[in-house]
């Protein structure tokens, strides 16, 4: 192989791997760094939320994740009550604000009060996404779009698992 080869191989590489650098730093948990900073009333360590939540809980609630859509009994739960955190209890909707989005996972159009839900910006999928976290613990819920009812035209599409039901 000539030395120009390797030059072009060695900059086809590096550039790759530049490229590739924003995609790889939006792959961290962002829960568990605003957790890390403090910016919760309510904190645990990573160990306590191990041992409070279950495994699938932890992946949606600490690690980001999603659950399946259709998987959650909240999307098609109709009484009258309060969505609240599983992470701290927190109020986070009310059921007079849920509506069937037919997307599979518990919408709302708005939260249950200004101070229950935080947003945050996510480039998890190398786009930005509105991402809301329990104001509370920092639990993340879910995510926020710009397709719902009036209102407030959003539908707060949240991981049920995330959530406990209150009935009224």
């Amino acid at each position: 192989m000539s030395p120009k080869d390797t030059n072009r191989r060695s900059f086809l590489a590096a550039t790759g791997i530049v490229a590739v650098l924003p995609f790889l730093s939006a792959c961290g948990s962002a829960v568990q760094a605003r957790s890390a900073e403090g910016k919760f009333r309510i904190t645990k360590t990573e160990a306590q939320w191990r041992r409070k939540l279950t495994r699938a809980e932890y992946y949606v609630m600490r690690d980001e994740g999603t659950e399946r859509a259709f998987s959650s009994p909240l999307d098609t739960e109709k009484r009258k009550g309060t969505f609240v955190c599983k992470g701290c209890s927190n109020k986070l909707y009310s059921s007079a604000h849920k509506y069937d989005s037919g997307t599979g996972w518990p919408s709302f159009w708005q939260p249950h009060d200004k101070g229950a839900v935080g947003r945050s910006v996510d480039y998890f999928l190398g786009y930005p996404r509105t991402e809301v976290h329990c104001a509370d613990c920092g639990s993340h819920l879910g995510h926020i779009f710009g397709d719902g009812p009036r209102p407030t035209g959003e539908r707060h599409c949240i991981n049920g698992i995330a959530m406990e039901f209150i009935p009224a």
